[in-house]
């Protein structure tokens, strides 16, 4: 088994209606009323009014279409047409792009401004192939506008051991601002089973 892969790849590969199954399912969700938008909470009370915000691994949209719809601009990026299709027919109005986070450059396509925020949720990091996750933070990091920061969250016993995560948020050129253990601000400590990270480019100063 190549263990090197993207996992969302890999799923998708195993089988053809994953992609479909997890539209419906938060779909679903947000019928049954349930909270799907806890990150975007947390993201919206870090960000001034009409900050430029990318979603970074955005799935169907749940995460950009909120913070949207709180007027910021939003760019969400995946890797998935199926999930930008689900986003754009779901949640018009931020702008969705098919792309791989390994090779983000959204200058080249147009995307030319910084981010004041850049949101990484729902285990995104942990899909990567393992030898592309210090170069998709080093991506993000270029990304961010002068003192804006990175958001990334994912669970723990997913592969992706917090201590190297943190290495290579360092090799990446970024520093840990916070470091949380929950969406709703559980600080993080060793034992915590989720971390949400919150970093901003070495060297930059960080916000008042």
């Amino acid at each position: 088994m190549d263990t090197d892969r993207n996992e969302w790849e890999r799923l998708v590969e195993e089988n053809p209606d994953h992609s479909q199954w997890y539209i419906q399912r938060f779909r679903d969700l947000a019928a049954a009323g349930e909270d799907i938008v806890g990150e975007a909470r947390l993201v919206d009370a870090m960000a001034p009014r009409g900050a430029r915000i990318l979603d970074a691994g955005c799935g169907p949209g749940r995460v950009a279409g909120y913070l949207h719809a709180m007027g910021h601009d939003v760019v969400g990026v995946d890797l998935d047409p199926a999930l930008i299709e689900a986003a754009e027919h779901d949640h018009p109005g931020p702008v969705w792009l098919v792309g791989d986070l390994t090779t983000l450059d959204l200058p080249a396509r147009g995307v030319a401004d910084g981010f004041d925020l850049i949101v990484c949720a729902g285990n995104v990091m942990t899909f990567l192939a393992p030898s592309t996750r210090r170069e998709v933070l080093r991506r993000l990091g270029q990304h961010l506008a002068e003192s804006g920061r990175a958001v990334i969250g994912f669970g723990a016993g997913r592969g992706y051991p917090y201590p190297d995560f943190f290495a290579d948020v360092t090799a990446a050129g970024l520093t840990r601002d916070l470091l949380l253990a929950t969406w709703d601000l559980v600080p993080y400590d060793e034992g915590a089973d989720f971390l949400v990270a919150i970093l901003r480019r070495a060297g930059d100063e960080q916000s008042a």
